[in-house]
């Protein structure tokens, strides 16, 4: 008999986590690549070599895309400023 750590001990057919790891690799690839890419265009290299280093399945690079680069604001337009009245 093999060791658990030498083998899988077990007889049972994986195929079904394909179904879990395929669109969590799409997912965090997408999302990954649009930060990588803004973070170039800003010239963010600290942004860039976390955003590459760090896998975090979408989640940093959600909140970078959402905080950073505030790509999922709801108006287009700059904030306005309030008037000074002197």
């Amino acid at each position: 008999m093999i060791p658990w750590f030498l083998g899988n001990s077990f007889n049972y057919n994986t195929h079904w986590m394909w179904w879990g790891i395929g669109p969590m690799v799409v997912w965090s690839s997408f999302w990954k690549g649009l930060a990588l890419w803004h973070a170039a265009k800003r010239s963010q290299p600290w942004w860039f070599i976390a955003l590459l280093v760090v896998n975090t399945v979408g989640i940093l690079e959600l909140c970078y895309l959402a905080f950073e680069v505030k790509l999922f604001s709801s108006s287009s337009a700059p904030p306005k400023h309030p008037s000074r009245k002197r």
